[in-house]
């Protein structure tokens, strides 16, 4: 197709077309009526161009902002022209504008060293440990595990090939050593080879980086350990004769290749174990983004459709979604009405209806109707990546005590060394002969069985599974640190509006004078208000609406500041407004009064209804308490913690929502300064403080207090703010998150013993303490064993965490 945007207009009465400054004639060319004008284009591109943001093109603002060294800068009419600077199109004559960045790309961290932060997959730095991504990708599998589960499978059938060599003369009847002769230790190196360095190659490479960046680990003993197994078997196969004749056993020299090969194919069971309870967890963050469509029904400015993919989506698209698909990104009704399952986001079964003006939520499902919306979040921005993104990071992070067990492995590790060093020596110098083959199995059985691989997994892996079971339950803990901190809070402050109350004021009663009907005193009151955008006017045009009134239209309408509104409506003069407007029209609330101060003093507030100069009555809105909040304040109580409510309320609202819940404390018309003082103020009392709080004005307290939780359904300044969030907005969820905080940590406790229990009474073990009584040394290859059964037991004691009782 011949694209007219490069044909110039050979006639003389011709106008330019605003996106590419080509000449046209007036009526044989696409055109677009804006404000008024008209405006006449070379071609369709150039219209729809215009049509998506007139005013970019009629009053342009020069943005005097250089380009990012290494912009590239691209033709907006031609796909393919690109340049390295600002330049003009060599097709159309168009100024190249600088391409749009790039969507962010996934980056990779350490998640013992989250410092350590790389653009692409690899190792870190300091430990060598695979690096994590920081993004959960739902198609994408954990490069680590495929490694691990490879090396596994690889390196399985060769050790047990090389254990069946090494423990064959134990057999009665097989003596392979003379069956095979010179080949037999041949053959053991041909099999233990590839497995310690293509299986194991790893692990070495992340004792260097241990040992280079000076900070000890597991990797070093585990380096040491199977490196001297393997390094002494491999010297005395080349050079036997340089050995003393104490280490010569019924005519051969020992070999240690067997272990060397099982003490890594053990570890690499270990690390695939480690990989795969890590995964179960991150499933589940897949299948939240499952959750979404791949795709969205994209419309353009006349209304026709195209499949687009989700990543393709900016803010400001026409999306249609029909009956029964999902929501793709978080956005606005701006036509059509349906109702939708909210589950996901809010817990609750019952579908919410939803109108133009409405928002939705990416991944929310449409039952009923059609409707078109418009995209406000896309991408990494939606209600649904966030969450993810908060559990992830919270998968990556470390707990306070992870400190601790890093503190004590760095000492752990260099003492061990020693330990082999002097059991070597003792051994070599008063053990029974052949002592120096005594002292090497001892000083290599120290190494292995002392390796502090159960201690490595400890911490993180209650960690990872104490967040992923916060999640099932609704409780999103962004940070290690919240999950440990959590269990010592003693006081609990919280929002009020929001937090324990809905968050939007609803009609609650009303009370009519003399024989007025109720009904015509509602729909009167709602159509006068229906005019105002007053809170409390929409709660009353709410009530209407449910009860499906029909209302009239207000005339002569008016609104005194301060005291209410008035206007004429069905030949009827009717006035709604506070005390002060009913007393400047001289109408008397007498006989209303005493009910009047009982709804005021359950925190309720009252409007004064007249008629024609007569009191009709009056109705009463207050922002409802949460159903839950009764029994959530009831738990939180017994489990010893001191509530208070800070609020910008008034003292008469505030106590009255105090005094039916049982609040122990209230701070009516705190500013958001006043409640991040308040938090200083305990801490500084030696209080351990939560906030809970869903708005603006809380996160200034949200982020001072030692653990902030926010509201799900709140801001999302609120959520950025605070290190726990509570998805359904139920403050039982608190209660909930203490209990996982306290199961969590005695589980790391468990875990952290279990590790150096085994550590503790393997070291004299391997050392040879038991010689005297069994006469037999502990075997490398059993050292190993022992080493891998301490981290079964604390990979399965974490796991039970997933079972817990919240």
């Amino acid at each position: 197709m011949t694209d007219c945007c490069h044909q110039d207009a050979d006639h003389d009465d011709t106008v330019k077309d605003p996106v590419c400054g080509m000449s046209v004639v007036p009526g044989e060319k696409p055109q677009y009526d804006y404000n008024g004008q008209t405006y006449h284009f070379c071609c369709a591109r150039c219209r729809d161009r215009f049509a998506t943001d007139p005013e970019s093109f009629l009053n342009p603002v020069k943005d005097d902002t250089p380009a990012p060294p290494g912009t590239r800068y691209i033709c907006p009419m031609c796909p393919g022209v690109e340049s390295d600077g600002p330049a003009e199109c060599p097709k159309c004559g168009m100024a190249l504008e600088p391409a749009k960045p790039p969507k962010r790309q996934t980056q990779y961290t350490c998640p013992m060293h989250p410092e350590i932060v790389e653009d692409k997959p690899g190792d870190c730095p300091k430990c060598g440990m695979a690096l994590e991504p920081t993004t959960v990708s739902p198609d994408t599998e954990d490069p680590e595990l495929k490694a691990m589960q490879r090396r596994f499978w690889i390196s399985l059938p060769l050790a047990g090939a090389v254990f069946i060599l090494a423990m064959g003369d134990m057999i009665p009847g097989l003596d392979l050593h003379s069956w095979l002769g010179a080949g037999f230790g041949w053959l053991q190196f041909a099999l233990a080879t590839p497995v310690v360095f293509y299986c194991g190659g790893f692990a070495f490479k992340r004792a260097w980086q241990s040992v280079v960046n000076a900070s000890p680990n597991m990797w070093t003993l585990i380096a040491l350990g199977v490196g001297a197994a393997y390094g002494f078997s491999l010297f005395a196969l080349l050079l036997p004769g340089l050995l003393p004749d104490a280490f010569i056993q019924d005519g051969h020299t020992p070999l240690y290749f067997e272990a060397a090969a099982v003490i890594i194919t053990l570890i690499l069971l270990g690390q695939v174990m480690e990989a795969r309870a890590r995964g179960a967890t991150s499933r589940a963050l897949s299948a939240l983004l499952d959750l979404a469509p791949p795709s969205a029904h994209r419309l353009d400015d006349e209304g026709n459709e195209t499949d687009v993919a989700l990543d393709d989506l900016t803010q400001g698209d026409r999306l249609r979604v029909r009956p029964g698909e999902k929501v793709p990104v978080d956005g606005v009704i701006v036509d059509g009405r349906s109702t939708l399952d909210e589950s996901m986001i809010t817990g609750e079964p019952e579908p919410q209806s939803k109108q133009p003006g409405d928002t939705v939520t990416g991944g929310t499902v449409n039952q009923t109707g059609g409707f078109v919306m418009q995209a406000e979040s896309v991408g990494d921005d939606t209600v649904l990546s966030r969450i993810v993104d908060m559990v992830a990071a919270a998968q990556r992070s470390r707990a306070p005590i992870q400190g601790m067990a890093d503190k004590v492995a760095s000492v752990f590790v260099p003492a061990v060394v020693l330990c082999a060093v002097a059991a070597f020596a003792v051994w070599a110098l008063v053990g029974p002969e052949p002592a120096l083959s005594h002292a090497l199995v001892a000083a290599i059985s120290v190494l292995i069985i002392a390796c502090p691989c159960a201690l490595g997994l400890a911490t993180p892996m209650s960690v990872m599974v104490g967040i992923g079971r916060g999640a099932r339950e609704g409780v999103l803990i962004r940070d290690a640190e919240a999950l440990e901190r959590m269990q010592d809070v003693d006081v609990l402050l919280m929002d009020k509006t929001g937090t324990l109350t809905e968050g939007a004021p609803r009609l609650v009663g009303i009370e009519t004078a003399a024989d007025f009907d109720e009904t015509e005193l509602l729909r009167l009151a709602a159509t006068l208000e229906r005019a105002s955008e007053h809170p409390l006017a929409r709660a009353i045009c709410n009530a209407a609406s449910e009860q499906e009134l029909s209302l009239g239209e207000a005339a002569e309408f008016e609104s005194v500041t301060g005291q209410g509104v008035g206007g004429r409506i069905d030949y009827h003069d009717v006035q709604i407004g506070n005390a002060a407007l009913m007393k400047d029209k001289s109408i008397d609330t007498g006989a209303l009064d005493t009910r009047a101060e009982e709804r005021r003093g359950r925190g309720e507030t009252v409007m004064w209804v007249a008629v024609d100069g007569a009191l009709a009555g009056f109705v009463a809105v207050a922002d409802p308490i949460k159903a839950n909040t009764r029994d959530a304040v009831a738990i939180l109580h017994e489990a010893g913690l001191r509530l208070v409510m800070l609020t910008g309320d008034s003292e008469a609202t505030a106590q009255a929502v105090a005094r039916e819940l049982g609040i122990d404390e209230v701070h009516a018309g705190a500013l958001p300064e006043d409640k991040h003082a308040l938090v200083e103020k305990l801490q500084q009392q030696g209080h351990r403080v939560a906030m809970a709080g869903d708005g603006v004005n809380d996160a200034p307290a949200l982020a001072q207090a030692d653990v902030g939780i926010a509201m799900g359904t709140g801001t999302d300044i609120a959520m950025e703010s605070a290190p726990i969030t509570l998805v359904k907005g139920d403050l039982r969820g608190i209660a909930k998150a203490q209990q996982l905080s306290a199961q969590s940590m005695r589980n790391i406790r468990q875990n952290l013993f279990f590790a150096f229990a085994y550590n503790g009474a393997g070291v004299p073990i391997a050392a040879g303490v038991l010689y005297p009584l069994l006469g037999t040394m502990l075997s490398p290859m059993l050292a190993a064993a022992a080493m891998s059964l301490s981290s079964v037991s604390v990979i399965t004691n974490a796991l039970r965490l997933r079972r817990a009782s919240l």
